[in-house]
């Protein structure tokens, strides 16, 4: 083993390969903090350095795994101690930008923020947003499909690239950087890698696809008296605002009054006594015209009672307080730690029923647990927190039989956006079913056919 890392050594460099206490003050995953146990931690520079680093752990049968930001919640980026892992940390340069086209071409390891600063200089916004986007990277929102509150109006990652470069398991590069909206040219191959969370290849670069920048804006947290009149809130926002909707992002009680009155964390705009929170937000190109039509979205809504109060941010510090609360992922941790984490998409109509029923199941086993609900509503997104008391093995199994099982009987998924990593493998055949699953198989044994890229990650292993 230290004679391929020392191999490994002569291509990244003495300072890009860490190992012993180095790597264990690195942590592996994001809620648990708990440190990396990896054999060592390499820090590539370049898709070239990546495929030279990969021929050798290929030929060495050394398994390997993917480090991007590090914010994901199914511990895809946790390391054994006799696994590599491929940091791409180092890879962060914006290489072109083209205002004409639309696009924007980066490394993987490019923060998410950072791309959407790129384009805002150049007078247009890359459609990707979600909470950690200071510290989440492109390509590990690639790795996981990643979607956030902007999924409503401009789709998943998916949607937002163009082209990618990749390197396989024996360090081969397939270079698809495509720039072009439309190519129908054969197999659209990057589509074979978003969302694979790192076990079919590993992404180093991207193109991007931006949309025209938004300056207009209208923001406003409302309350909702019944899951119906949220349901009738939605689809009147649509149908008033129409492509000016951005984002619609629900709150449940159980969220809004926790992180607000319950805590004290944020001030509470409105009372917590209503049972859903929506906020709502316009995006337009004319501030006075955006203003007015989101105005008389809300006024209509008051008058057809699909919301019984409203609070429309006048400011940009308004505007932010806002989001402040629905964003504060790390007061809820903090609120009720230790939680059991939950990122599921179902039927709008059925989700009513299915966070009750799920209030109830969980309350009969533990009565004082708190259940915590809030999502994208708009696009069957929510993320659920449970919180027993404890988080031993014999709980976590309990409550992720309770959480996933409903769903197969309603068509649901037992992942929106972060993918399967660890800790939903398991549950994958509640989601997909076997014809599948044995397709997945295939495609892995394909093109990772010594099982080293991101091994027992979302599939079984190989054996």
């Amino acid at each position: 083993m230290d004679t391929l890392l020392d191999f490994i050594e002569k291509v990244v460099g003495a300072k890009n390969i860490l190992r012993g206490e180095d790597v264990r003050a690195r942590p592996a995953d994001w809620i648990t903090k708990e440190p990396c146990l990896a054999l060592a931690l390499v820090r590539p520079a370049s898709a070239d350095q990546l495929s030279q680093v990969m021929a050798l752990c290929y030929e060495a049968d050394q398994p390997v795994v993917t480090h991007g930001g590090l914010t994901g919640l199914v511990r895809g980026a946790v390391a054994a101690s006799n696994e590599l892992v491929i940091s791409l940390e180092r890879m962060t340069e914006i290489e072109s930008v083209d205002p004409v086209g639309g696009t924007l071409t980066v490394q993987a390891g490019v923060p998410l923020q950072i791309v959407q600063e790129a384009a805002e200089q150049i007078g247009m916004q890359f459609a990707l947003d979600l909470g950690a986007r200071g510290s989440c990277t492109i390509g590990g929102n690639i790795a996981t499909n990643a979607g956030g509150i902007r999924v409503i109006r401009y789709g998943m990652m998916r949607d937002q690239v163009l082209g990618l470069e990749v390197v396989l398991a024996d360090g081969s590069v397939v270079s698809s950087m495509n720039n072009m909206l439309k190519n129908n040219a054969g197999y659209d191959l990057k589509h074979m890698f978003i969302g694979s969370e790192g076990t079919l290849g590993i992404v180093t670069r991207a193109v991007l696809k931006l949309q025209p920048q938004q300056s207009a804006s209208q923001t406003a947290l409302v309350a909702c008296d019944s899951f119906e009149s949220l349901v009738g809130l939605l689809q009147h926002m649509r149908q008033t605002l129409g492509g000016e909707l951005g984002a619609f992002e629900v709150m449940w009680r159980s969220y809004y009054a926790l992180l607000t009155k319950e805590s004290g964390r944020h001030n509470a705009p409105l009372d917590t006594d209503a049972p859903f929170y929506v906020l709502i937000e316009s995006l337009g190109n004319d501030q006075a015209e955006t203003a007015q039509r989101f105005e008389q979205a809300i006024t209509s809504a008051f008058e057809k009672e699909l919301l019984s109060d409203a609070v429309v941010a006048n400011s940009d510090t308004q505007r932010d307080r806002l989001w402040a609360i629905r964003e504060d992922i790390e007061g809820l941790s903090e609120l009720i730690a230790p939680r059991f984490v939950f990122d599921i998409s179902l039927p709008i109509v059925d989700m009513d029923t299915y966070v009750n029923e799920l209030e109830v199941s969980v309350r009969k086993i533990w009565p004082d647990a708190k259940v915590v609900v809030f999502g994208h509503l708009g696009d069957g997104n929510l993320h659920v927190s449970i919180s027993t008391g404890d988080s031993n093995e014999e709980t976590r199994i309990k409550i992720e039989s309770l959480v996933y099982k409903p769903l197969q009987e309603i068509g649901g998924s037992i992942s929106a956006e972060h993918g399967i990593g660890l800790k939903k493998k398991d549950h994958l055949s509640i989601s997909r079913n076997p014809g599948e699953i044995a397709l997945m198989m295939r495609l892995k044994e394909a093109m990772d056919p010594k099982g080293l890229l991101n091994r027992g990650k979302v599939l079984p292993n190989k054996n």
